[in-house]
């Protein structure tokens, strides 16, 4: 069974709670052969102290977990003892090996090496010299392998935990890059719509609202012009209600199967021409030849840039003093300039138009790596945005 990356560990034999039973087991089994009946007598204690030796391996193992290199190295200096008094504990010998597997499973290898590796090599070297005095037969061959084999078991075991340790977290921070990826585009798709939605209504419902006073207040003396501004609300409140539809469509397909189709400079009579006929003296300098390829637009430029003037016009009508506005296109260098400027009568109550139009639209015009002023000027109200005519990905140029 696969870890679960948000609720797994790595996995041990025998959960720690439980590390109890194999001391327990470790204990029988380094203490019963002393107690056994073979027929060897250099396998039985030859006298009380040899006793001890063999029993106190029993007691030290539990505490290989908190001090590893110690016990291992107390379980030999016992082994080497009952060698020296001519005995050999094969519950000794195989407490080495239970603490060799505990201290290279607990410690890395850079951690066990410098005690195990002498350890080991003094151990062999002492049973050799014991052999060749004595005449003991002391296995130095078959011990020296075992306590090195357990000590290479207890290092695969700790390489292999850690290994899926790593495998979990880099699984659980996946997961949890994921669920930031998954809330980021939450938020920019949250953004997006917001601005998509006040693109589409607030300039129209700006000229709805501005016609729907010039209807009210010519009714009576003009009915011409009356109606004129009553044709003109009809035509945006009809243009409104496309927009918003395209957008409901978009947002009800599924992914991005319907993409709706977003207006360039192409369009640019038609946001003009919806503030003339609200009685606005609109002048355009389109200093941009548009059928120079040296002065085209990539798509999201050119979105961004309709927008621009979209934003600029609206923010004359619904702040606008002078009922008029001027609007200029032109290349500077590698950049184009808009620029929508309007002139005011007197000073209005606020300094600049603060709502999240603006907001919207710096952010659009930072997505291509442009810049964005808009404030008081001289004689009005300006709003100017710089574009680059080559735009990489992200945004930066």
């Amino acid at each position: 069974m696969r870890p679960d990356p948000t609720t797994d560990s790595a996995p041990r034999l025998i959960p720690a709670g439980r590390a109890w039973l194999l001391d327990v087991v470790a204990a029988i089994l380094v203490i019963a052969p002393v107690f056994a009946p073979v027929p060897f007598p250099e396998l039985r204690p030859s006298s009380p102290l040899v006793y001890a030796i063999a029993i106190v391996p029993a007691l030290l193992l539990p505490l290989r977990r908190r001090w590893p290199r110690t016990v291992l190295l107390a379980c030999i200096a016992l082994y080497v003892t009952a060698l020296v008094l001519g005995t050999l504990l094969p519950g000794v010998a195989l407490s080495m090996v239970i603490a060799s597997y505990g201290m290279a499973d607990r410690l890395t290898r850079r951690e066990a090496a410098p005690v195990a590796i002498p350890a080991v090599v003094g151990l062999v070297g002492v049973s050799i010299v014991i052999e060749l005095t004595t005449g003991l037969d002391t296995r130095f061959l078959q011990v020296g392998l075992m306590v090195t084999l357990a000590g290479a078991l207890g290092d695969a075991a700790r390489s292999r935990r850690a290994y899926v340790e790593a495998v979990i977290e880099r699984a659980r921070r996946a997961e949890q890059t994921r669920e930031a990826e998954a809330r980021r585009r939450v938020t920019e798709e949250r953004l997006r719509i917001a601005r998509d939605l006040h693109d589409a209504v607030a300039h129209r419902i700006s000229v709805i609202s501005l016609n729907a006073g010039v209807a009210s207040s010519t009714l009576e003396t003009r009915p011409e012009r009356a109606r004129e501004a009553l044709a003109t609300i009809r035509t945006a409140s009809r243009d409104v209600l496309s927009e918003i539809g395209s957008l409901l469509t978009v947002l009800r397909a599924p992914d991005e199967s319907a993409p709706r189709e977003q207006p360039g400079l192409a369009r640019l009579a038609d946001v003009v021409e919806s503030v003339r006929v609200a009685g606005w003296d609109v002048v355009v300098r389109d200093e941009l030849d548009r059928d120079d390829p040296a002065d085209a637009l990539p798509l999201s430029v050119d979105i961004v840039a309709y927008r621009v003037v979209q934003e600029g016009l609206t923010n004359a009508l619904k702040h606008g003093t002078a009922r008029r506005a001027h609007v200029l296109l032109r290349r500077d260098g590698d950049e184009i300039e808009i620029v929508v400027t309007n002139p005011l009568d007197r000073t209005p109550e606020t300094a600049s138009p603060s709502g999240f139009g603006l907001v919207g639209l710096r952010e659009r015009v930072e997505s291509v790596g442009g810049h964005l002023d808009a404030g008081l000027a001289p004689g009005g109200y300006r709003l100017a945005a710089r574009l680059p005519l080559a735009v990489t990905p992200g945004g930066v140029r």
